[in-house]
């Protein structure tokens, strides 16, 4: 039999189909391995589900045992995992696309809702009983008839504009390349970053963490944006320059931020504490109980198609 070890805690149905498959190392207590310790209770094991919050970097991954053929990430992201560092080693790296587009698309929108309507203020006010109406109290930002930007017109980001679209936002995309029209719903299609940043009132990111995505927002670009903008990022912190938006938010280019995802979670940067415009979410993006039993099956099935066939649809290396 096949043994697995598991860096995280699942939810009770998957670890019970866990040891119905496999000889299953489990992280009863949740704990957050370190890389000595993850590379410690990996002896032994043919295979390792991992989760974002596993650094597999090169150093790491050398350091693996020569018995661990699988890396099967409990995400749709795999920017925590060195591919070429694994590719070399001839372990196989999957991911879990698809499952948590909807959970996610869902949190995207909460994200354009709470930094357009002010909730964090809102919430504030309500908790401290320290508010009463008047005409110009917490005035926000209309949804409809405002122009939204999304960067990386994937699933998740595809999902968000027909929401968006309901709410009567007019869309633009930057994608690699343009969408067949029925997956662009009309959308309008912008070939470069600057394009879609100038006509964004609301921006939000969609995109894929890659080299090529890392700092994509930084001073430069949020330069682009029309002033008063409001920028959400539902995809990874990696894409964000931390200190770019808050110069941003500081100078009140940008209007306010929608977060679900930062550089170095679960330690967000404090300069976005101080802004009372920021709505901050942490990193909820899949957190229902449906979607995250679907990624791990999904983490599971990698598994079980990687040794069976020696290799896997969702095979991201």
């Amino acid at each position: 039999m096949k043994k697995i070890l598991v860096t995280r805690k699942l939810l009770q149905s998957n670890e019970d189909r866990l040891k119905e498959l496999y000889d299953v190392r489990l992280n009863n207590n949740d704990e957050l391995y370190s890389q000595s310790k993850l590379i410690e209770l990996s002896q032994g094991c043919d295979g390792i589900l991992s989760a974002l919050t596993d650094k597999l970097d090169e150093e790491t991954i050398k350091k693996l045992p020569d018995t661990v053929k699988i890396l099967s990430n409990f995400a749709v992201g795999f920017g925590n995992i060195d591919l070429e560092a694994a590719k070399k080693k001839n372990i196989a790296v999957t991911n879990t696309p698809e499952v948590l587009t909807d959970a996610t698309a869902e949190i995207g929108i909460l994200l354009i809702l709470g930094a357009c309507r002010r909730a964090s203020e809102g919430i504030d006010g309500a908790r401290a009983s320290d508010w009463k109406w008047s005409a110009d109290y917490l005035i926000g930002k209309q949804l409809t008839g405002t122009r939204l930007g999304i960067l990386g017109m994937g699933r998740i980001g595809q999902k968000i504009a027909k929401v968006a679209k309901s709410l009567g936002m007019i869309i633009h995309y930057h994608n690699r390349s343009k969408l067949s029209e029925d997956k662009a719903q009309g959308a309008t299609y912008h070939d470069n970053l600057k394009s879609l940043l100038s006509v964004s009132d609301v921006l939000s990111v969609c995109c894929p963490a890659s080299k090529e995505t890392i700092n994509l927002i930084n001073k430069e670009t949020l330069e682009f944006l029309p002033k008063g903008a409001v920028v959400t990022n539902v995809a990874r912190g990696d894409i964000v320059d931390d200190e770019a938006l808050i110069d941003a938010l500081n100078r009140r280019k940008v209007y306010a931020v929608g977060l679900d995802v930062y550089k170095g979670e679960p330690n967000l940067n404090p300069g976005y504490l101080k802004h009372k415009s920021a709505f901050i979410l942490p990193h909820l993006g899949s957190a229902t109980k449906e979607t995250r039993t679907a990624m791990a099956n999904l983490a599971i099935d990698n598994i079980e198609e990687y040794f069976k066939t020696g290799n896997c649809k969702n095979k991201v290396n």
